[in-house]
């Protein structure tokens, strides 16, 4: 049985967890297969946009928590830890947009999943916690992307208390970009995915790569990157091709050239 699928709907291709009888729990086979997929998406020009999601009641309850028990070597946790955290950072390092489609419960690694994607969307009865502190083993790798999502004082509280953030809260404090009625969370997935995958391939994936390599700097050389980034997409024919067909007031045909 293979724990992580992919299906292509071309431009979308479609990531989906699948271990249903644990609620989609993060084991290393999991993982390691996971990024095998994510390494195969990046290479496929026919998918434009990734929809991420879990097949069963969940979306994905964290780590596999038979794996952590035992009489273990420091290595052999340092093997699982390192491996998710290496799978978190491909979700940002795929030319792909990624988007989570969650619906249940997204737990400790599997929230950790949500706030790694680029841009997330919860239907209305989705539940979100890190809840780690509860049973004595800390989420740290989970605090990575959560607190660069939703920042200090609200990752700290979901860290420290455990507590669940439902699907409304989680949208106030920025973990997920929009909530949708259970019904319709696929066929808005769909769309807001869509509406993504219509424009310049290059121009997406360019710009994916451009917010990535500056938000984590300060504001000046953040600018200085920037303007050597929007100068490389302004050589590009597909920044000509847009520009033309907004002043002929015409649908742009996208040349895609990757060669810039």
């Amino acid at each position: 049985m293979e724990f992580v699928l992919f299906e292509k709907e071309a431009p979308i291709g479609w990531l989906i967890l699948n271990r249903p009888q644990k609620r989609n729990a993060l084991s290393l086979k999991l993982m390691n297969e996971m990024q095998n997929k994510l390494r195969m998406i990046a290479k496929d020009k026919q998918v434009k946009v990734v929809i991420l999601r879990g097949n069963g009641p969940s979306f994905c309850a964290g780590h596999d928590l038979k794996e952590l028990v035992g009489d273990h070597e420091e290595s052999y946790y340092h093997q699982i830890f390192s491996t998710c955290s290496e799978l978190m950072q491909s979700f940002s390092t795929i030319p792909q947009p990624v988007i989570a489609m969650i619906h249940g419960a997204a737990t400790a690694a599997g929230c950790q999943l949500v706030a790694s994607c680029d841009l997330a969307i919860a239907s209305d009865d989705a539940v979100f916690s890190t809840p780690g502190v509860k049973i004595g083993l800390f989420c740290a790798t989970p605090m990575v992307p959560l607190s660069r999502v939703i920042g200090r004082r609200q990752a700290l509280d979901m860290l420290l208390t455990g507590r669940s953030v439902g699907a409304k809260e989680a949208k106030q404090i920025g973990l997920v970009n929009m909530v949708v009625s259970g019904d319709s969370l696929t066929s808005k997935t769909k769309k807001w995915a869509l509406s993504i995958a219509n424009f310049s391939t290059f121009t997406v994936q360019f710009g994916k790569k451009s917010f990535y390599d500056q938000i984590d700097l300060d504001e000046k050389s953040a600018y200085e990157m920037a303007i050597k980034s929007i100068v490389k997409n302004c050589m590009h024919p597909d920044a000509d091709e847009g520009i033309r067909a907004m002043l002929e007031k015409r649908t742009p045909q996208w040349k895609n050239d990757e060669k810039y």
